[in-house]
């Protein structure tokens, strides 16, 4: 965790004096580290990954003239504030797993050797797609983004529902069952060929089935954010060598995303399984409508 951390922190400084840096841009965007905040905790608290918040208000600074980012610019920003982000939710969650305290009556402990198998499974079928989409592949992409949403919000409402009926007093699930590893990988292809195109997809995805097949709140989010850290990291490297990244954003966003990160595994385990599930469920509802709205407008 500590090794980690200061990973991230010379991860920063390198950008702060290899990049080059816009002065000006940098007073007119005072406002982003509480949005890199707010999106980290979001992000790692639900497991979703960062681009669900990101990708939304980058693309309504752009409608409102605030800031002049490119679709293709706003995935490489976003990759790269959740490169920070994300991978600090990941280390919290990772160290969670090693100091488990005894579950509540109903909760489950998660064996390390299921966390690895979801995070190392998913990655091993999700990576390779994300790296061949990001350099060969070419998508319609508002046609893309409509249909990955629309199945967005139908998970987000199937997970609300889940949670408050069939899976409102059932215990939690203790051992990864084999058609749920099935499931993931399976999910992890059409994952994979999103996440380049939008900087979200494959982390909300498992998280979406985890939630919803009743894992423990460490195994849905957990996973998902150091599938999200890995993903966001392979991909952000396009962006760096195709010089599509403002570096003003991830700068002023990444110390904050970090904050966020770090903050949002006692904020998930505070609000509780039940809560947490809801709110992240009506996130994804929201923010994908809201995305659906702009394509179409």
């Amino acid at each position: 965790m500590r090794v980690g951390g200061l990973g991230l922190l010379a991860g920063w400084m390198a950008l702060l004096l290899l990049a080059p840096l816009d002065g000006e841009l940098l007073q007119r965007l005072w406002f982003l580290p509480g949005v890199g905040v707010v999106g980290a905790i979001i992000a790692n608290t639900s497991g979703t990954g960062g681009g669900v918040v990101f990708v939304p208000v980058f693309n309504a600074l752009r409608e409102f003239a605030v800031m002049d980012l490119s679709p293709l610019q706003i995935v490489g920003v976003s990759m790269g504030i959740q490169s920070f982000g994300m991978t600090m939710g990941a280390l919290r969650w990772t160290d969670r797993l090693f100091h488990q305290p005894p579950p509540a009556p109903g909760e489950a402990l998660v064996r390390p050797r299921d966390f690895a198998i979801v995070t190392l499974g998913v990655l091993c079928v999700s990576l390779p797609l994300l790296l061949l989409v990001q350099r060969f592949a070419t998508f319609d992409a508002q046609l893309v983004l409509l249909g990955y949403k629309a199945f967005s919000i139908v998970l987000g409402l199937v997970l609300i529902v889940s949670t408050w009926t069939v899976n409102r007093t059932r215990p939690e699930r203790a051992r990864l069952e084999r058609v749920d590893l099935v499931a993931l990988l399976l999910i992890a292809i059409p994952g994979g060929m999103i996440t380049p195109l939008f900087s979200v997809g494959i982390g909300e995805l498992v998280a979406l089935y985890l939630f919803i097949r009743h894992y423990p709140i460490l195994l849905c989010t957990g996973t998902a954010c150091a599938i999200s850290s890995a993903s966001m990291i392979a991909g952000v490297l396009w962006h760096v060598e195709a010089a599509t990244i403002r570096w003003e954003v991830v700068l002023l966003a990444a110390p904050a995303a970090v904050l966020g990160g770090f903050l949002a595994r006692p904020i998930a385990l505070w609000l509780g399984a039940r809560r947490l599930k809801t709110l992240a469920g009506l996130w994804i509802v929201l923010s994908a409508l809201y995305l659906v709205w702009l394509a179409a407008v």
